[in-house]
Order: structure tokens, then C-alpha cells, then sequence
């Protein structure tokens, strides 16, 4: 059944959110298959990048694979920064540059920490797949922007908005992605077969799993979703902020083979089971309140996918086997 519906998805994902006259990705399309929101949007296309390629991997469909690597061809021409190196968030339905983005943010940025984050992920199950030596090269290259650029050495947090020149232009804080980003840059560094930058990669990686378990955790035992500017904390507490906690301070444990982490991680887990997991209806409630109560987030919309919490049972599943 997990066969049938990948593949109803892969023939979706081609036939309606495939544009046809300037290739990519579509963000969203109505009931009809309509396009809602045209904007080719790099970190759709990333995502997209990741999905063919997994499920080409997955089944051995090869049309799946050339798809991924025609939409990373797309994304290396019209969204490579060829002067400083890494992704710019977006263009227009026919490539053109966007310039500064304000996709979900009431500033302006043409670089961020997210985009950069999951264009990695998408080119770390690529270059299984693919033989194109460039993916290789970019994927390097997205490892080193954020050990040089996206992590700061001295706050050991992710910055998290930049302009071009990978300037920040942001003081905020988000620890979902700190945490997450811990165990995708080990697992990218892993795959790229260089046991220094490994080593590099994984010194990062516990650096920042250190700074969210101190900075990180509410007194509920559950992680913040951010922290702003000013100071202040965002205590709402997000679903995918916690399954990737527990799968990032799994992977610190295993790097280190420091309790500390293992016990974050389960303290995690036991929040997700008091509050988050859904006993009655199924599935996770999208957030909590500080109070331990769900807010009012629907379950199921626009972002809702299995991508945080089933993946987070499918990794623990693989790391604790």
C-alpha cells in the first residue's frame, strides 16, 4: 500500500506540478490542478529534487531520476550563486530572479539557513543516484557554506537570513532547525566520503546539539520553536521541532556516546507521547500550547506531510537496530 500511494504521488508530483512550458515546480495547485501560487521557489524545488530521488532509488524508476536531475540542472542555472557561493530562495514562474524574498518573512533576505539546509538534503540522496559529477561538487560546496557561513563559532547557533554575500540580516533563533540540521549535515558529510570534513562536520554537529540542549528546552520538557530577535521565546510547542530533537540528539549520542544526549532525546519522546501523539484520532497534533494543551492548528494543511514524524520512527528504527 506505501508502494501504490508513492507512486500515485510520483505521477501527481509529474503531471500537475510539473510546469510544462518553463519546467520546475509549481509551490500549490487548487483541487483542479490548477497553479495557486506559480513562484519557483528553490526550496519547493529542493524538496522535489529529494522526493524523485528517493523514489527512484526506492523503486529503480530511472524517468524519476532524470526528473531529478533536470530540476537540479534548473536549479544550478537560474539559483547558483557562481560569486559567493550556495542558493538564492526563488525566481519567477519563467526563472527570472526574485531578488530580495519575502516569502514567509516580514523582512528581506535573498539567502537563507532553511533553503540551504534542504537543497543539502536534496543533493545528498541525489548523488546516490546520479552519476553527474556537479552534484557532488555543489553538495561539497553546501557542506562548507555551512561550516564557514551559516554556523556561527561563536554563538554556536545557525544564523539564519542572509543577503548575498552571506551577510545576516537576521538575530533570530530556531531551534527545530539548529537540531535537525545537526544530524543532516552528518549524514551529508557521511556521504560525501572525506573522512576530515567528517570530523569537522561532526564537531559542529555536537556544538549545536549542545547549545539547543542548553538554550533549547522549556521547562515542559519540550523544545521552544524559536527565539526572537528581541530575546523573547516563540513557547508554542511545534510537532517537527520535536521528532527532529529526538533524531538529533539520537545522532549526537551515537557520536559521542554522551548520555546527555540520549537522555534529551527520550525526554523528547515522552513528550511527544503525552502530548503530541493523537490516541484517539491518530497521527500528531501540530502544536501545543505551553499548557500542555493542542492549539488551534488544523492536523492536516498545506504543510502537513510525513516527512518529520514518520521519518523521525523510521530513523530511530534504523539507529537503534
Amino acid at each position: 500500500s506505501y508502494r501504490i500511494m508513492a507512486e500515485h504521488m510520483y505521477r501527481y508530483l509529474r503531471d500537475v506540478f510539473w510546469d510544462t512550458r518553463f519546467g520546475g515546480l509549481y509551490w500549490q495547485v487548487d483541487k483542479n490542478g490548477y497553479p495557486v501560487n506559480d513562484v519557483k521557489f528553490y526550496y519547493v524545488q529542493a524538496f522535489g529534487i529529494y522526493g524523485l530521488a528517493e523514489y527512484g532509488h526506492a523503486t529503480g524508476e530511472e524517468e524519476a531520476v532524470r526528473t531529478a536531475g533536470e530540476l537540479f540542472g534548473l536549479l544550478e542555472v537560474h539559483g547558483h550563486d557562481e560569486v559567493h557561493g550556495g542558493y538564492r530562495e526563488g525566481a519567477n514562474r519563467a526563472w527570472k530572479d526574485l531578488g530580495e524574498a519575502r516569502y514567509f518573512e516580514s523582512f528581506s533576505y535573498q539567502k537563507s539557513m532553511n533553503t540551504t539546509l534542504h537543497v543539502l538534503e536534496a543533493l545528498t540522496s541525489l548523488r546516490i543516484v546520479s552519476p553527474d559529477p556537479l552534484v557532488r561538487v555543489r553538495h561539497r560546496e553546501l557542506i562548507h557554506v555551512f561550516l564557514e557561513r551559516i554556523f556561527d563559532p561563536g554563538s554556536a547557533h545557525f544564523l539564519t537570513f542572509f543577503n548575498a554575500a552571506w551577510d545576516a540580516v537576521s538575530g533570530s533563533v530556531s531551534f527545530g532547525h539548529e537540531i535537525e540540521g545537526s544530524w543532516l549535515l552528518t549524514e551529508a558529510a557521511t556521504a560525501a566520503d572525506d573522512p576530515l570534513l567528517l570530523r569537522r562536520v561532526e564537531t559542529t554537529a555536537c556544538a549545536l546539539a549542545d547549545t539547543v540542549l542548553r538554550e533549547g528546552f522549556d521547562e515542559d520538557g519540550a523544545l521552544h520553536h524559536e527565539r526572537r530577535e528581541d530575546g523573547s521565546y516563540d513557547t508554542e510547542k511545534h510537532w517537527w521541532v520535536q521528532a527532529e530533537g529526538i533524531v538529533g540528539f539520537t545522532n549526537a549520542w551515537m557520536l559521542t556516546g554522551n548520555r546527555v544526549y540520549s537522555d534529551a532525546a527520550l525526554r523528547l519522546w515522552e513528550y511527544a507521547r503525552r502530548h503530541l501523539v493523537d490516541r484517539e484520532h491518530g497521527d500528531w497534533f501540530k502544536v501545543v500550547r505551553r499548557d500542555g494543551e493542542p492549539a488551534r492548528w488544523p492536523k492536516v494543511g498545506p504543510w502537513e506531510c510525513p516527512y518529520h514524524h514518520a521519518r523521525l520512527c523510521f530513523q530511530m528504527i534504523e539507529r537503534l537496530s
